[in-house]
């Protein structure tokens, strides 16, 4: 049976043209008009570093194995991150450390992602955002996250097989309690463990954005512990 969320009701084996019309869906929304300019500012002045590179600069879908049992749900592109490259977690630091991760736990086949044809497959694990453009200092309006809440839904409909999902921060752990219905909501910490409809586990892990890895609030080994815990819940 389909995974059921929301009013969303798909076969228990979505066809690859479902996610490429998801895909598509995401790829041409402007429903943000903030995120939108913000998204096109960044593409045009660029940072300097990479200033020969062509950005993305437009909303960006999940991607990974769509047989997962493990969802990796962050809150945002990197606005020279994802937003330049056109992958999730792609190109920055905080990609750096998550695939790092993911590739120790045997979800990831290399350890390094930093442009969208680099090689990178994920293995019974799919990367996605609350949010699918890029926000003026990382932080999304509710609202933003609101308009974005279809995409997810969908998302989470077509991985039927999805076990896990590792929540990486607080705003996307309060993304899917509010997608499940998970009330009341158990308080944020790394490692804290929710259960949720259909047999889904929530676990939290702080995001590994440079706030949280330059201070040593995140480190290696409390990432690593947060995958290998997603692993075994994954069966």
């Amino acid at each position: 049976m389909a995974r059921s969320v929301g009013v969303v009701s798909l076969p228990s084996r979505p066809s690859s043209r479902a996610f490429a019309e998801l895909r598509s869906d995401v790829t041409a929304c402007a429903a943000c008009p903030r995120l939108v300019a913000w998204r096109e500012l960044v593409a045009a002045e660029k940072r300097a570093s990479y200033r020969d590179d062509s950005y993305w600069g437009r909303p960006i879908s999940g991607f990974g194995d769509p047989d997962a049992a493990i969802v990796v749900l962050g809150l945002a592109p990197a606005a020279h991150g994802a937003n330049r490259t056109g992958r999730m977690f792609t190109g920055d630091r905080s990609g750096d450390w998550l695939f790092r991760a993911m590739h120790r736990a045997g979800l990831a086949n290399q350890a390094s992602s930093v442009r969208a044809d680099d090689g990178l497959e994920l293995v019974n694990a799919w990367v996605t955002a609350a949010v699918k453009c890029a926000p003026p200092a990382n932080k999304p309006e509710t609202s933003e996250r609101d308009n974005c809440r279809p995409f997810l839904r969908r998302e989470f409909a077509l991985l039927t097989k999805a076990k896990v999902v590792v929540c990486l921060g607080a705003f996307a752990y309060e993304a899917a309690c509010s997608e499940f219905g998970v009330r009341p909501r158990p308080k944020f910490g790394h490692l804290v463990e929710t259960p949720a409809p259909d047999g889904l586990t929530l676990l939290c892990s702080f995001h590994p954005s440079q706030q949280n890895t330059f201070t040593g609030r995140l480190t290696e080994a409390m990432l690593d512990a947060a995958f290998a815990r997603a692993v075994a819940l994954a069966g």
